[in-house]
C-alpha cells in the first residue's frame, strides 16, 4: 500500500514533504532569494526517492556480507557504499537511508541553480552553500530534546550533519544521548553517526538492552540487542562511554570517511577538533 504525500507551506519559503518514514524540510535560495517553487518540485522529487528505496528494500536490509554491492539505481549504490565506507558488519544500507534521501534533494535543488540549500530529513541534514554566508546549524546533546544549546558554524561547500543516540528514530545498541556527525554527504554522516553511537556502549547493570525485534518486529538488526533504557550512571562510566564513541569517530577522521564528531552521554561531552574549532553557544 503506497504511503500518502503531504505538502505543507512554511515560512521563508520552505516546504515540508511527508510520506510514510520521510518527513522533509526543505529550504532553499538564490542569494538571499528564497525560491518556494523549486522547494515544491525538490518535495515531489523526494516522494520519487522514497519509492525507489522502498522497491529496493530486501536488499538494502541486507549486512555486509550479503549486502548487494552493483545496483544500478544510484540512491542505492549510494546507501550501500556509504555502509560500506564505514566498515561495521552489524549495519545495513537503511542506515544511510535518511541522510541518502536529503543528499539527493540537496543536489537536486543546487542542479537547478539554488546557491544555498538546507534539507533536513528528520534530524539528517544535507547542507549546500554556494553564496559564500555561512550555515549555522543547530546542535542538541540529547535527541529527545528540541532546543539547541550550541550552533555548529559551517562556510561553503557541501556538508552532511546527523545525529543517532538514544531515543532517536532509530533503535541504537549504545548509550549516547546524542552522536552527531559531520561528514562531506548525509549518506555517509547518516551511517557514521549510527556506528558511533553504537560504539558508547559500556556495560552496566542500570543499561537494559532488549533484542530488536522485540522491540520494533521489522527491524533491519534482528538478533542484535539494542538499548532500551539506561539509569542513572557515575560520571565514570558516562565518561568511559563518551571516549569509546570518540575512538570510533576519531578512527573514521583518520580514514577521511567524516569531517568530525560530537558525543554526549548524560552530562558528559566530547568532540574531535572539528567541532572544537566551529562550535558556538546558542545562549
Amino acid at each position: 500500500m503506497p504511503y500518502e504525500r503531504t505538502m505543507h507551506m512554511l515560512d521563508g519559503g520552505s516546504v515540508m514533504a511527508e510520506c510514510g518514514p520521510m518527513r522533509l524540510v526543505i529550504t532553499s535560495s538564490i542569494g538571499k532569494l528564497p525560491q518556494r517553487e523549486m522547494n515544491v518540485q525538490a518535495a515531489k522529487e523526494s516522494f520519487g526517492y522514497l519509492e525507489r528505496v522502498a522497491r529496493m528494500q530486501e536488499v538494502l536490509r541486507r549486512r555486509q556480507s550479503g549486502v548487494e554491492r552493483n545496483l544500478e539505481d544510484p540512491l542505492g549504490l549510494e546507501m550501500v557504499r556509504s555502509v560500506l565506507a564505514i566498515g561495521d558488519p552489524d549495519l545495513t544500507p537503511m542506515a544511510a537511508v535518511a541522510g541518502t534521501i536529503a543528499d539527493a534533494a540537496a543536489d537536486f535543488l543546487a542542479r537547478h541553480g539554488m546557491t544555498r540549500v538546507v534539507v533536513n530529513n528528520g534530524g539528517d541534514i544535507a547542507v549546500r552553500v554556494q553564496d559564500g554566508e555561512p550555515v549555522r546549524v543547530g546542535i542538541r546533546t540529547d535527541v529527545n530534546r528540541s532546543d539547541f544549546e550550541n550552533v555548529l558554524v559551517l562556510g561553503s561547500g557541501g556538508w552532511g550533519i546527523a545525529t543517532s543516540g538514544l531515543g532517536g528514530r532509530s533503535l541504537t545498541r549504545g548509550i549516547a544521548s546524542a552522536a552527531t556527525i559531520v561528514a562531506s554527504t548525509a549518506s555517509l554522516a547518516d551511517a557514521a553517526a549510527t556506528a558511533v553511537a553504537n560504539a558508547s556502549f559500556v556495560e552496566d547493570e542500570r543499561i537494559v538492552q532488549r533484542y530488536a525485534e522485540e522491540v520494533d518486529p521489522g527491524t533491519d538488526i534482528p538478533g542484535l540487542l539494542v538499548t532500551t533504557s539506561i539509569g542513572r550512571l557515575s560520571a565514570q562510566k558516562s565518561r568511559m562511554a563518551v571516549l569509546k564513541a570518540l575512538k570510533r569517530a576519531e578512527e573514521l577522521v583518520g580514514r577521511g570517511i567524516i569531517l568530525g564528531s560530537l558525543v554526549a552521554v548524560g552530562e558528559q561531552i566530547g568532540m574531535t577538533s572539528f567541532f572544537e574549532e566551529r562550535l558556538e553557544s546558542n545562549g
